[in-house]
């Protein structure tokens, strides 16, 4: 059998067919390439602009930033929230720091102070360490017994009044100002905690809070120069509790140093201080329709001749700086002359007898 031999075909013809090969390849090209790109434009789309996983383009640095990554977060959440803030140029930075230190298992949630535009090292530092802890602010005002501080700080702290009666009461807080006896009660405590405003963080106990107190008046009583004090025989103690005197008795800190010398005046003459706040502290009350000079005690003054024998309430830096320096006036007697705070005072009996009969007449006194 024999072939008949194929024509060749004109070379124009092998051209054409060589040409629509190479534009049919094209066009499969064409279509692949574009259609990935309507893909990826529809998914980024939905997904939203590829900028934000990019933070802000423009940031000033060192800006401070309140951050809060939410429990259960990944490295790529954080990062796109740290992004999104600015605090740092890209997830993909953060991301990256974050595997140089493998530390993706050791991020924590909560809420960060940062600034933008931070090194992504020292961010990610940050997160391992974990939050600063929350603070919470409380004040302890001037003139409370001691239960009185503890009832105001069960109210500001997380602890019960039982877990800060247990601190003082098991030797957790400690103070140089006395020496506390063996079976310690929380009398012995009174005036040994130091009414000022104060921080704390979520950590501390309840024996970190009382130390600070205690610390603090350990720090203010020192800073006053009892010299003139002890020269008299009397110990700094004793003069804690001349200024629990004047600041249970006083409104006015312009009066607190007349008060003082009062005070000072009246032992140095042996005479009994005669002052009402300590029947009431003795009674446990502070309603005067109660007040009864002959109760029995060894705080009232009435009965029982110099200071009582410990503080009746927490004095203030005024009060302490006041017992140790009174001011020089010949005065023994003093008495409420009017509802603002302010006293009379008087240097004798008669004169003392006037002041009380006018503050009666001016409906001050019942």
């Amino acid at each position: 059998m024999t072939f008949e031999p194929t024509p060749e075909q004109p070379i124009w013809s092998r051209l054409l067919k060589v040409v629509g090969i190479v534009a049919g390849v094209a066009l499969a090209g064409f279509l692949v390439v574009g259609g990935a790109s309507y893909l990826g434009r529809t998914v980024g789309d939905a997904l939203g602009p590829s900028e934000a996983s990019e933070g802000p383009i423009n940031v000033e640095p060192g800006l401070p930033v309140t951050i809060e990554i939410p429990p259960g977060s990944t490295g790529q959440d954080i990062g796109a929230i740290l992004a999104t803030n600015g605090v740092v140029r890209s997830a993909l930075e953060f991301e990256v720091a974050v595997r140089n230190v493998d530390a993706a298992q050791r991020l924590q949630a909560g809420t960060y102070a940062l600034t933008t535009l931070m090194d992504p090292a020292e961010v990610v530092a940050n997160l391992v360490a974990g939050p600063a802890p929350a603070v919470y602010r409380v004040t302890v005002i001037e003139g409370l017994r001691v239960e009185e501080i503890l009832t105001s700080l069960a109210e500001q702290t997380p602890y019960e009044y039982g877990d800060l009666e247990v601190a003082l009461l098991d030797g957790s807080v400690s103070t140089s100002l006395r020496t506390m006896p063996a079976d310690v009660r929380i009398s012995d405590w009174e005036g040994l905690l130091f009414p000022d405003t104060y921080e704390f963080s979520q950590a501390a106990g309840p024996n970190d809070v009382l130390q600070r107190l205690a610390s603090t008046m350990e720090q203010r009583v020192n800073s006053v120069d009892w010299s003139a004090w002890e020269a008299l025989g009397r110990t700094v103690y004793e003069g804690l509790v001349l200024a629990s005197l004047v600041e249970s008795e006083v409104l006015l800190d312009e009066e607190r140093p007349i008060v003082s010398s009062v005070i000072h005046n009246r032992l140095a003459e042996g005479m009994k201080l005669d002052i009402d706040a300590t029947v009431l502290y003795a009674l446990d009350t502070r309603d005067v329709a109660n007040f009864d000079r002959e109760f029995n005690s060894p705080y009232n003054t009435y009965l029982v001749a110099d200071l009582p024998p410990t503080p009746i309430s927490a004095p203030g830096r005024a009060s302490l700086e006041a017992a140790a320096a009174p001011a020089e006036t010949p005065f023994f007697f003093y008495v409420l002359a009017d509802l603002s705070g302010m006293h009379a005072f008087a240097e004798t009996l008669d004169e003392h007898n006037a002041n009380v009969a006018q503050a009666r007449e001016d409906g001050v006194l019942p």
